[in-house]
């Protein structure tokens, strides 16, 4: 199975974007290397801008460009993203509701040996918490793609959630991506496990695992998480018997949250959150800290056990 970081992915979309369309611009906050916007820097030279390191002044410009009638993608780290420049993203992008991508990188723990201070954990709660923000994770390469050709016929405000380890490939070339829509990978009527970003392939391999034990769950990849698809949330929460959501972000705000609040209003079930526990991250491989904050398939198999029960 062949793996491509959502990071790399963005980066190369983002090529295609700019041929194609001329009102296309890119900022960056002196993170293009990083953020793989570089290789935009370099064919469109003169439609990429190279903020600095000052997150604030790169949304507010961004602003700018939207009300001009460009279509800007800012990118920096999510946690600079959205953590430094959260004020100007909520009055100035949201609040006038302009027409804004906010692609950040390096979102969750994956971030690895940068340890806790780069390992954004509370981001989609943030970004979902705001009126007229859309929330997006994509799971793999093909969607990232999907997601960031989609971002640009969007009219609105848009937070798309990339990371910065390589993630397996999910989906063939015809996959389709609609905002707003979750989509089944499995089938089961025992439990349904509802997962974004890279979680979604450990829920895949959570499902191959209990079919083994005769425990049949659907698996959806729910990678808009604002606005949720709270049709099929209800659908799974009528015909299966619990809910686990899957998530590289805290247990507090984030898929988890969102789920829980769709099904307490339509259709009451148990549901478990794996996620991470409302602690901090530390510097490790990505392997380790997937292991050490129970983000894993393994964990995913258990909570479902619990859920059962």
């Amino acid at each position: 199975m062949s793996k491509i970081a959502t990071r790399d992915a963005y980066g190369k979309t983002l090529l295609k974007l700019g041929e194609t369309n001329d009102n296309v611009v890119v900022l960056d906050a002196d993170l293009s290397k990083s953020t793989k916007t570089n290789d935009f820097s370099k064919s469109f030279p003169n439609r990429f801008f190279n903020m600095g390191i000052a997150e604030q002044n790169l949304i507010g410009a961004a602003c700018g460009f939207a009300t001009a009638g460009k279509i800007p993608f800012a990118s920096t780290f999510a946690m600079f993203a959205t953590g430094r420049a959260f004020e100007v993203i909520r009055n100035s992008v949201c609040y006038p509701k302009l027409n804004v991508k906010i692609c950040a990188t390096h979102a969750g723990i994956t971030v690895g040996e940068d340890g806790a201070s780069h390992e954004s954990i509370e981001d989609i709660s943030i970004m979902r918490s705001i009126p007229n923000m859309t929330v997006v994770v994509p799971a793999d390469g093909i969607e990232t793609e999907k997601v960031i050709l989609e971002a640009a016929k969007y009219n609105g405000p848009m937070y798309v959630r990339l990371g910065r380890s390589a993630v397996p490939t999910l989906f063939g070339e015809d996959y389709k991506f609609e905002i707003g829509k979750g989509t089944v990978l499995r089938d089961g009527n025992d439990a349904t496990i509802i997962a974004c970003g890279m979680m979604v392939n450990e829920a895949v391999i959570a499902h191959e695992e209990l079919k083994a034990e005769g425990i049949n769950v659907r698996v959806i990849n729910m990678s808009t998480i604002k606005p949720i698809d709270r049709e099929l949330i209800v659908k799974a929460a009528k015909e299966t018997k619990a809910i686990v959501t899957a998530e590289e972000h805290s247990i507090i705000g984030g898929l988890g949250s969102a789920v829980s609040e769709v099904v307490s209003e339509e259709c009451p079930v148990i549901v478990k959150k794996v996620g991470v526990k409302d602690v901090f991250g530390e510097s490790g491989t990505p392997a380790e800290l997937l292991e050490k904050y129970g983000l894993t398939a393994k964990h995913i198999v258990e909570s479902v056990r619990e859920a059962l029960k």
